[in-house]
């Protein structure tokens, strides 16, 4: 027997000694799920988006223009690196602008004729609360390109454009520059 050989049978019989080995292995395996679980959310940072957009950027914009005017500038930038394209421009229409979750609290109040309810938003320094922040839905995207004649261009472009945006290819038109 070589070291290595020696050294697994000594391990492996050491162990068999171990009463109630399976119940360790089991917590273990336990904690090695529930650290990998865990640790799925960290890392990642404030996520405020929760719509087909959420890949793009966690930004921060304060108008749905500022919003189109960086998507659409990241896309020709990425656009132009397409083998094959060249002279690329990105117009992106949206279908809605920003909307909000806010926080709201709820006061009842026992009359002698009924309930009242009533439901007001909350407020830090005369502001509401937003509890969740959605990202314009887009509308539609057009992009004019020299060299989308060929096909194998214009689908390079269609599939980045889904993978970057999550939008569906109804609403992608690709046409050829002048």
């Amino acid at each position: 027997m070589n070291k290595t050989e020696n050294f697994l049978k000594i391990f492996w019989d050491k162990l068999k000694k171990i009463k109630h080995i399976e119940i360790y292995i089991a917590i273990i395996a336990a904690l090695i799920i529930i650290a990998i679980y865990l640790s799925s959310f960290g890392g990642k940072g404030k996520q405020t988006s929760t719509d087909d957009n959420s890949q793009i950027s966690q930004e921060t914009f304060s108008t749905s223009a500022e919003y189109v005017v960086y998507l659409e500038n990241k896309l020709d930038s990425v656009l132009s690196s397409v083998k094959g394209a060249s002279e690329t421009k990105v117009i992106i229409t949206l279908e809605t602008g920003f909307e909000y979750d806010y926080a709201t609290k709820e006061e009842i109040k026992q009359t002698s004729s009924g309930t009242i309810t009533t439901t007001s938003l909350v407020l830090i320094d005369g502001k509401p609360v937003i509890t969740k922040e959605y990202y314009p839905k887009i509308k539609g995207i057009v992009v004019v390109a020299k060299g989308v004649e060929d096909v194998k261009v214009k689908m390079d472009i269609l599939t980045l454009i889904q993978t970057v945006i999550e939008v569906d290819n109804a609403k992608i038109t690709i046409l050829a520059g002048k």
